[in-house]
């Protein structure tokens, strides 16, 4: 496990759906984005999961690149 990771008991998944919530895009965005590789995702059943650290390393990679 390298310095960045959580244990796996740490990690808070979120939903498609909250995942939109946060970014304020749709949830066909968020589908695009996991199904690209650029946010990472583990499917349970029929539906994903992202962890929420994703989420906020995402937004920070595309806030620096943007600014």
């Amino acid at each position: 496990m390298s310095s960045g990771e959580r244990p796996l008991s740490e990690v808070r998944f979120l939903t498609v759906a909250e995942v939109a919530a946060v970014m304020r895009v749709s949830k066909m965005t968020v589908y695009r984005l996991v199904h690209s590789g650029e946010l990472p995702a583990i499917r349970v059943g029929r539906s994903f999961r992202v962890p929420e650290q994703a989420v906020h390393e995402y937004l920070r990679d595309a806030y620096i690149e943007a600014g």
